[in-house]
């Protein structure tokens, strides 16, 4: 995989990471779900990760429709 391929990608799983994070931690079935299921302290992990989610997620679109607007 060249640089420029990567450089492609990259974006999208930036924003795909804070779209999925973002959706998670604010849709309240998905959390009493990892509540139940996870441990206390990495469901506290995982809800320390809220505000690098919302960054990703902005960045991450904002990123990606530069790439889409560059190469297309």
């Amino acid at each position: 995989m060249s640089y420029q391929e990567l450089d492609r990608i990259f974006p999208f799983v930036v924003f795909g990471y804070g779209l999925i994070m973002s959706l998670v931690l604010n849709f309240e079935p998905f959390m009493r779900l990892a509540e139940e299921r996870l441990p206390h302290h990495l469901c506290q992990s995982f809800r320390s990760h809220r505000f690098l989610g919302l960054i990703c997620l902005v960045v991450g679109s904002l990123w990606s429709l530069q790439n889409l607007w560059f190469y297309s």
